[in-house]
């Protein structure tokens, strides 16, 4: 009896035993599994240190704030860059958003439209936006560039244009921290957490994308437009213009507002006719009405005159005789 009691407590010991061992794993993956998650916000962040670059590439995906423009003409301003690259989607026929970020960007400031520059593209992603601005990058022999993209994009776009580009340009990125996306408690907020969601189906997916890819050269130059500086873009746009369309409406637009003028003289004219006779009116009717108050009045005022003469003495000095 006594060896099987003390069998017994071995066996509890060693079940006690197990059940702390792996009450602990499961700590221990829980710890971990929260400091990953808190921690793989940051892992898609790439924040660099920028002192002064000569390019800057604002990537299309922007939100309606315009918070990347903002962030390359705030740099510009600073002298931290000298050139902006707008890279845009097509959205209309034949107008891309890069043609309204750059009417935006030249707004915030005395810009050089020589050193903006539209990209107009036609491009669904990040990879299709390197294969077209890459070769004009390498053609103009640009040195360094950063890429303007939201935080949780920055460590996967860096990674392709690295990738597509081979040894040159040097591409930085910056977290511009923007109200979408908080590496430090993405969990927090439901349009953080699709975004980091997001963020890690996209780097996956580069990765295969990438697989096998041999980088670009300035040959390899394929684009929806041609990149061209704000300055010529406003030279085009203004000779696109026909003035014979337009005549035609201007001459319209002349007559109706002549025509309206007129009524406006004529009513005024009619106006100023009507007050004037108004104010003639009451002069006749004074005048008509004064005669008959003085015939009234003249034969009181005789008798009156007469009384007071009567009445009046007489104030003469009476002459003195001779002594």
């Amino acid at each position: 009896m006594s060896i099987i009691r003390k069998s017994d407590k071995n066996d509890r010991k060693k079940k006690n035993f197990s059940v702390g061992i792996a009450l602990l794993i499961l700590f221990v993956i829980a710890v971990l599994t929260y400091a990953i998650f808190e921690k793989s916000g940051h892992w898609l962040v790439q924040n660099d240190e920028v002192d002064h670059v000569k390019w800057v590439a604002v990537l299309d995906g922007q939100t309606a704030d315009l918070e990347r423009s903002d962030y390359a003409a705030n740099l510009v301003k600073e002298g931290k860059a000298d050139s902006v690259l707008l890279l845009g989607r097509r959205v209309y026929r034949e107008r891309s958003n890069s043609e309204f970020y750059a009417e935006d960007f030249m707004k915030l400031g005395a810009f050089d439209s020589n050193a903006v520059f539209l990209v107009p593209h036609n491009d669904p992603s990040t990879i299709s936006e390197a294969y077209s601005i890459i070769p004009w990058l390498k053609k103009h022999n640009i040195d360094t560039v950063l890429l303007l993209t939201d935080a949780a994009s920055t460590y996967r776009v860096k990674r392709i244009f690295q990738k597509l580009s081979g040894n040159s340009p040097v591409y930085v990125t910056k977290d511009i921290h923007h109200v979408t996306y908080n590496p430090n408690c993405w969990y927090s907020n439901r349009e953080s957490r699709k975004t980091w969601l997001r963020g890690w189906a996209a780097l996956f997916a580069s990765y295969l994308d990438l697989f096998n890819t041999d980088t670009l050269e300035a040959v390899d130059s394929s684009y929806y437009k041609p990149i061209k500086s704000y300055a010529e873009y406003k030279r085009e746009f203004r000779s696109n213009v026909n003035l014979q369309k337009l005549l035609p409406k201007i001459e319209d637009k002349i007559k109706t507002e002549s025509e309206k003028e007129t009524v406006k003289d004529s009513v005024k004219t009619s106006v100023t006719e009507s007050s004037k006779t108004q104010e003639k009116a009451p002069e006749k009717a004074q005048a008509k009405e004064t005669p008959k108050a003085t015939a009234k009045e003249t034969p009181k005022d005789k008798a009156a005159e007469k009384k007071t003469d009567a009445k009046a003495p007489n104030k003469t000095p009476a002459k003195q005789g001779k002594k």
